[in-house]
């Protein structure tokens, strides 16, 4: 018995800190059970939170070891603050402008005049690239946004950390601005859609990277699909069929975007079980990622 538990712990790959395995270690000793023969961790009580913490290490996690020590150790402390601080933003800068315009419709208000906005005859204003997504084109926009953030961000955040989350999360903005500087240059562009689908394709990435050990995993990846094509068609439709008043807001933010989230996601989320060909695919995606990025940066420089 002693035996058994000492080599599950041999068998964790080098990713895991020595601290994981000795903390695994200790609760291993304190309860394997001989029935089994098996390795247990210590339960947590039934509380509402803890029932919380153990449904997401199911969803967000590969192996049941892992599993087990995220739901007795994870405490909250930090707290995952990035996504809730983010989607606060986006509904308070929408309320405002709802206020001030006096009015709240399925495609506005879009203040064309804000100095956010991304305008491509403002493109030497920086900022715009990135703060375009404190706004939004309607209430449906912003409500779709903000539900994958809290469904899917957040529990992200608190498996991965506010870092690593937020860096997904900015790319995506980022790449979704600069990608329709370079193939839709003539649209205005509002909303978090970069930095939302940068979340859901780091989803997608993490199902990618421990697919055989993720429950449901075909299931999940075809929700994601479903979900993401459905939104993108609905953008496609609205940049080219519907009537709309104004300026035209793009819809390749979503894809640029989701192209950023699945690269960075890549790099920078955790892999538990790493392999050799995970190496290689983290090298892909950087220079993926830093050639797109280069391209598009150098496209606004010397694009007239």
């Amino acid at each position: 018995m002693v035996w058994l538990c000492s080599h599950r712990l041999d068998s964790m790959t080098d990713k895991r800190s020595d601290s994981f395995k000795l903390a695994v270690q200790q609760t291993d000793g304190d309860a394997c059970v001989g029935v089994n023969n098996s390795c247990c961790s210590k339960r947590n009580p039934d509380t509402c939170f803890m029932r919380m913490v153990r449904k997401i290490g199911r969803e967000f996690l590969t192996s049941e070891m892992d599993r087990r020590y995220y739901a007795d150790h994870y405490t909250c402390c930090p707290p995952p603050l990035f996504i809730i601080c983010v989607t606060l933003l986006e509904l308070g800068f929408f309320a405002y402008y709802a206020v001030m315009s006096g009015e709240v419709t399925t495609t506005g208000p879009v203040p064309i005049d804000n100095v956010f906005i991304y305008r491509p005859d403002k493109r030497i204003e920086l900022w715009r690239f990135l703060f375009y997504m404190v706004l939004h084109a309607g209430w449906i926009h912003l409500l779709f946004n903000l539900m994958v953030q809290l469904l899917v961000g957040l529990p992200l955040e608190m498996v991965h950390g506010s870092l690593r989350i937020s860096l997904i999360y900015f790319a995506g903005v980022l790449a979704g601005s600069l990608g329709t500087s370079v193939f839709d240059k003539d649209v205005y562009l509002v909303g978090a859609s970069g930095g939302v689908y940068a979340l859901l394709a780091a989803h997608l990435a993490n199902i990618l990277l421990n697919y055989s050990e993720m429950e449901l995993g075909i299931i999940r990846l075809l929700g994601i699909l479903i979900i993401a094509s459905a939104d993108v068609g609905f953008a496609v439709w609205g940049r080219y069929a519907a009537e709309e008043d104004g300026q035209p807001v793009a819809y390749v933010a979503h894809l640029t975007g989701a192209l950023a989230g699945l690269t960075i996601g890549l790099l920078v989320l955790k892999n538990f079980e790493e392999k050799l060909y995970d190496q290689i695919v983290w090298w892909v995606s950087l220079g993926v990622y830093a050639a797109c990025t280069i391209f598009a940066v150098f496209w606004n420089i010397f694009y007239i």
